[in-house]
Parts: structure tokens; C-alpha cells; sequence
């Protein structure tokens, strides 16, 4: 069985430490390096093309927000999965546009972590329990409703945006759908327009309201 190569990035040494352990435990997952500071993030996932990024969001030299969109330009193929403190939808919202394909609190216990490892793998977007909570309660107040839009949708354009919205870079939509990275671009274009939706983030919550992001 292939196992999900992970690899850790977090200032702290200690939890490092931890979490290779627990992830080193598992029959289907081997942690392949860590970095503890975020000039290295980038640089190391280029090399060892993980399967996944642990990444925490706060690090003394820069952002884990500004690093996410680093590792993703240099290991496209990489997911990176937030793992913070921080239980603000800013920061959801933050991570999510910036490409995260899951947001999980370090007060989440140790079988939640696990569980959204293999659910980013699966392709989903995994977000911690509470987070999602307050983004549908976003939803309940947000005026702008996107639905007349997605009347508009043609059946390609549907299949990308949700796609997109579960995770998957241009190029797997493409090899899956048979297309060209080019058009699946256009209609990734076109369906965010339609829909009136201006960020990955904003794509997200839609995405969850409708159901779209369901196992």
C-alpha cells in the first residue's frame, strides 16, 4: 500500500516531534520532512514533493499564509493543509483563497487531524467542525445568492466549479475530465462569474451549502 507522504512545517520542534510520531503510527502515512522556519517551507516541499503540507500559519519570519501560495507555485501537486490556533473565519477565509485545501485547529484531537489528512487525499475540503459552523452561518445572513447564476451553468462548466471547489488544481480537473488545462480554465472562469463569486473562499462556502464538498 502506497502511504501518504507528509511532510511538517512548524516553528515549534516539540509539536513536530509529536505529530511524526503520530503520523509515522499509521499504516498509510510516513512523514518525508519538516521545516521550522518559513523560508525553508517552500524550498523543501520543492524537492521532496510531498503528498501533503502540514502547515501552520504562525511563523516568526513570515506568514504560513504568504507560504501556502509558495509551496503550491513550486509543488503544484502538493496539498497543504492548515493547522493553527487561530479559530477566526479570517483566517479560514485567508487560507482557503490562498489555495489551503483544509483548515484544522491544533485543539482538534489526534484522530480529527488524521481524518483530515485522509480526507484532503480523497480530495475534499476538509475545515474543522466549528469553522464550517460559522461559515453556513454566514451563508443564513449573506444576501447575495449565487443560485440564479448556477441556473446558467452549463453541464461542463458545473462539473469544474465543482471540482474546484473540492480541492483539485486545473491540471487534475483536466486529466479527469479529458480537457486541456486551458479550458478547464475557461470554464472555471466563466462558472465563477456566472455564479458572482470572486474567491476560492467564497466558492467554498457555496460549495457547502450546497453539498457539494460531501464524501
Amino acid at each position: 500500500m502506497r502511504k501518504t507522504r507528509i511532510m511538517l512545517a512548524d516553528d515549534h520542534a516539540v509539536l513536530r516531534a509529536g505529530l511524526k510520531l503520530l503520523i509515522n503510527a499509521q499504516p498509510d502515512m510516513v512523514c518525508v520532512g519538516e521545516a521550522g522556519r518559513s523560508a525553508d517551507i517552500a524550498p523543501l516541499a520543492e524537492k521532496l514533493h510531498p503528498d501533503i503540507v502540514l502547515l501552520d500559519i504562525t511563523m516568526p519570519q513570515q506568514s504560513g499564509l504568504e507560504v501556502v501560495a509558495q509551496v503550491l507555485a513550486r509543488a503544484p501537486e502538493t496539498r497543504v493543509l492548515v493547522l493553527t490556533m487561530h479559530a477566526e473565519e479570517a483566517y479560514l477565509e485567508k487560507a482557503l483563497a490562498a489555495g489551503a485545501a483544509g483548515y484544522v485547529l491544533k485543539q482538534a484531537a489526534d484522530q480529527e487531524l488524521l481524518n483530515a489528512i485522509r480526507a484532503t487525499m480523497r480530495g475534499e475540503v476538509y475545515i474543522h467542525p466549528a469553522m464550517t459552523k460559522k461559515l453556513l452561518g454566514r451563508m443564513l445572513t449573506d444576501s447575495t445568492s449565487p443560485e440564479e447564476g448556477e441556473r446558467t451553468l452549463s453541464e461542463r462548466e458545473t462539473e469544474v466549479i465543482k471540482e474546484v471547489a473540492r480541492g483539485y488544481t486545473n491540471q487534475e480537473i483536466a486529466d479527469k475530465l479529458a480537457l486541456s488545462v486551458k479550458t478547464v480554465e475557461t470554464y472555471r472562469a466563466r462558472a465563477m462569474r456566472k455564479l458572482g463569486l470572486s474567491s476560492r473562499a467564497a466558492l467554498v462556502r457555496y460549495a457547502l451549502k450546497k453539498g457539494w464538498l460531501e464524501a
